[in-house]
Formats: structure tokens, sequence, C-alpha cells
């Protein structure tokens, strides 16, 4: 019987007769089988943090420096701001030893707004005064803003601030509170501020939308026997064209042979608006030469930045037939992103001053670097910010990430000024003056220039408060640059490449 058995099953399987032996002994207990455990599903801000990294690795043009999606491990950052905060640390520059990257943020859309020349905010900047952090000071008001209906002017000064005096940068303490009554979310403000005269007058601001008008002030001087036309810009809005040739076309009819650009609180803005500065600036001369060349990230030039297929939009295509794109289409190489003068307006201005601080950026500097070559040009004031990058905006779900993808060089293949641009004279920002007063420093400087062929002499006191040592004023002026830090600072490519060729 056994014998027959044994005879009976090598037919089967050697695992089917485990099986049935197995069965057998467990027929008490059945087996059960657990269903398939299934993927973890990534939440949204998984994604988002993943397409932070992803996009930068693709468009960022340091992105040689950057580490591979798996050694970053971008989904363990707690905030997507500490995830960029990482990125901007890894290309290093040698000559200074330190992360190069001082412009990349996240933007809630509000930039975009205020880029094409609606803003949201108090209206009004301030500043301490020369080195005195107990001088504070109103650096600016806009015309149309909620600021710009109250009784307030540049050079007044802030001597109580939302009910407390203790408006000074005397301790860490009194810098936050300035920080955040000034530039924080609240809805109003409250200030009492003493004007040039002696008198004091209350204000209440309450924050709002408004049309920014980025000029704020502009005036033609008689400096001997020569013309000399001013203008203070602030910002390069997209709707600044208009208002720019206004004053431009005033300066021809007046005469005017040079002209003073104050660009001391300009942190940039719009590409298309810088060029259009320029060429209201520039000889007619110039017109079919070569004004500066846009070298994209190399990933962009190679047509390797498959990720930027995700960013679309509807145009006109080179064959002039209107259909769907992505920011993938665009020709990044230098071959095809060479701008060239083309001159407006019949200004013929042989000579230009840019005013110029710490807070003067991207766009702005892009234009003195492009007139350099062309023209005569001085600055004065402080070296300027040093931005010869720009970027164009990356939206990821509700953020826009703003990462360097482009340097600009002018027609000499001159550019790289990262640690600023070094000014002809150098002068204090002095903001107890209004704009247009001939005795405030920066203008008398060029007007001074223009005159003589010199600069103001320094005369000891006049550009120090004789109680504040030099030291204490570099550090009102890194603590003027931290608050500084609250307004953008930025070169927006708004006009891009042209259309890969069909």
């Amino acid at each position: 019987m056994v014998i027959k058995l044994k005879r009976g099953i090598p037919q089967l399987p050697l695992i089917l007769i485990g099986s049935l032996l197995f069965a057998t002994a467990c027929k008490k207990d059945p087996v059960v089988i657990a269903p398939p455990v299934p993927p973890k599903v990534a939440t949204r801000e998984e994604l988002t943090k993943d397409s932070i990294f992803l996009y930068a690795k693709e468009t960022y043009y340091w992105n040689d420096a950057l580490p591979s999606y798996d050694a970053f491990k971008p989904r363990t950052f707690a905030t997507f701001q500490s995830e960029l905060d990482v990125i901007k640390k890894f290309k290093i520059d040698p000559k200074t030893g330190k992360p190069i990257d001082k412009y990349s943020f996240l933007d809630d859309g509000s930039l975009s707004s205020e880029l094409g020349g609606v803003s949201g905010d108090y209206g009004f900047s301030a500043n301490f005064n020369n080195g005195d952090r107990n001088d504070l000071r109103i650096r600016y008001v806009y015309p149309n803003s909620p600021a710009g209906t109250q009784n307030m002017n540049r050079g007044d000064q802030i001597i109580k601030l939302n009910g407390s005096t203790n408006v000074n940068g005397n301790n860490q303490a009194n810098v936050d509170f300035l920080n955040n009554a000034i530039f924080g979310d609240n809805a109003s403000i409250t200030m009492s501020l003493k004007k040039k005269d002696g008198s004091v007058v209350d204000v209440s601001i309450t924050r709002g939308s408004y049309s920014l008008n980025p000029v704020l002030f502009n005036k033609v001087y008689t400096v001997g026997s020569k013309k000399v036309g001013y203008i203070v810009f602030n910002s390069f809005t997209t709707n600044a064209k208009s208002k720019l040739e206004e004053v431009f076309n005033n300066f021809s009819s007046e005469g005017v042979s040079e002209v003073i650009v104050d660009l001391r609180y300009n942190g940039g803005g719009a590409v298309s608006t810088a060029e259009d500065l320029t060429n209201l600036i520039a000889p007619a001369s110039t017109t079919g030469q070569v004004m500066y060349t846009t070298y994209w990230t190399k990933t962009m030039q190679d047509g390797a930045a498959i990720i930027l297929k995700n960013q679309k939009f509807y145009a006109e295509g080179r064959d002039g037939v209107r259909r769907l794109y992505s920011y993938f289409d665009y020709d990044y190489t230098p071959a095809e992103n060479i701008t060239k003068f083309g001159k407006i307006g019949a200004s013929n201005i042989t000579r230009a001053y840019f005013i110029v601080t710490g807070s003067t950026a991207s766009a702005s500097e892009l234009v003195i670097n492009n007139l350099k070559p062309v023209m005569d040009v001085k600055l004065i004031g402080r070296k300027t910010y040093g931005k010869p990058v720009g970027f164009f905006a990356l939206t990821i779900d509700k953020l826009d990430l703003y990462i360097p993808q482009f340097e600009t060089k002018n027609s000499l293949n001159q550019g790289g000024y990262f640690d600023g641009m070094a000014v002809d004279k150098d002068d204090f920002d002095d903001i107890g003056k209004d704009f247009g007063d001939p005795s405030e420093r920066l203008l008398a400087n060029a007007l001074s220039y223009a005159d003589k062929g010199v600069f103001l002499a320094v005369k000891p006191g006049i550009d120090r408060i004789s109680s504040v040592s030099p030291m204490a004023k570099q550090d009102v002026e890194r603590l003027n640059s931290d608050i500084n830090n609250h307004y953008f600072k930025g070169m927006i490519e708004n006009r891009m490449p042209k259309l890969k060729k069909q």
C-alpha cells in the first residue's frame, strides 16, 4: 500500500506535494492572505517641494552646483522657504568664499501685480539718516498711495510709531518693532512726524491698493550755459514707458544735454522697461548696435530643461499661427538673445549721471551697464547692490518661484558685477532734504560736475554726524540695508526669448 502510494505520486510537482501536506496539517487554521499595500501617494506639499528642487536642477543659473534629487531629499524640509534657503547655499563665490545667490525667493503672486504698476501697501518707505540710528526719516512717498493722501514728505522725521517712541535702531527689539510696523501685514499704522519747519503732525494710514507711478520727481536745471534734466525713477514697472517718454520729451524741448537719473531706491523690475529707459538716454547713433546679450542657464541653452514643458501659454509663433506653447519652446541660445539699441525720442544727451545706493539693483544696473560703452556715465552715491542676473516666474501650485536663470553682458562683454558697481563719487544719501533740492548732497554732486567738471569737495563734518563714529555709521548702513531687504530687487525678463524655429 505504501509502495503503491509512492509510485502513484511521482507525477506531481514537489511543491504541490508540500502544499497538500501543509493544507492537511493546518486544516483548522486557514491561511489569511493580506491585501497588497498601495503605493504612498505624495501630498500636495511634497510635490511642491519636489518641484522647487527639480525646476532649480534644470533652470537655475548655478545648477551645476546642485546635488542629485536623492541626495538633496526635498521632501525632508520643513518649509518651502527652508528648502530654497539651502538651494541658495550650494554655489560659492570664489572671491568671497560665501554663497553667491542673494536673489532667489518665493512669491504669492503679489510681485506680478506690483510689476504691472499696482501696489497694495502703505505707499512710503523709511530709513535712518546718515548713520544716526536715532534719526528715522521718510525716504519717499508714492503720490497716489494711502500715505500720499496724508501730510507726508521725504525728510520728515518719525518721532512716534503706533504710539511708541522707540523709533530707533539701538537694539534688536526696536528694529523688529519697526520692521513689523512698517513692513508687516498690519492693516493700518499711526505716526507722529516732525516736519522740516519743526512742527509735528499726526497721521493715520490704512493699507490699500493704488496705481503706482514710479516717477517721483523731475525738473530741468540751468547750470551755467547747460540745461540738465533730473528724474527720480523708483521702479521698472511695465506701465512706466509713457511716463518716462513724457519726461524725456520735456527734456528735449528744454534743450537738455545732460541728465541725472536718480535710482537710489530702485531695486529693478521689468527688463523691457530697462530697455526703454536705455533707449531714451542713448545717443541716436547707437541705433542698430548691440546693447547687451542675455546668457541663459546652459541646460536651457542646450534644450535639456524638459521640466519647462509644464509652464504653458498661448502665443503667436514665427509662422504667425497662435497656438499653445511652453517655456521649453523658447530658443535660449546667445545668438537668439541679442538686444540692440533703438533710440526713443529726440533727446541729445552727451552725459548721464546716475545717483545710486546699496538699494540700486538689477534692472537699474542693467541700464547703467548698457550705456557705459556708448557715452560718458558717472555714478554718484554708494556702491550698488550687485545683481547682473535675472529670472522669470515659475508657477508651482500657489507659488511663484524666482531663481536666477540668466546673466546679461553689455556690448563690450562686461558684466559680472555681483559685488556691486563702484561709484565715481562716494557720498551719503541726504534723506533730510527733499528730492530736487539743489543742496541735497547726491544731486549737488551731479550739478557741480555739470557746472565745473568736478564733484563737491568733502569738508569736515559735512558728510557725517560728528557724534557718530565711522564704525557706528557702517553699522547703521548695514541696518538700513537689512530694512531695505523688504523691497524687491530683481530683473524680470517679461519679453522672453524668441520661439524656436518651427
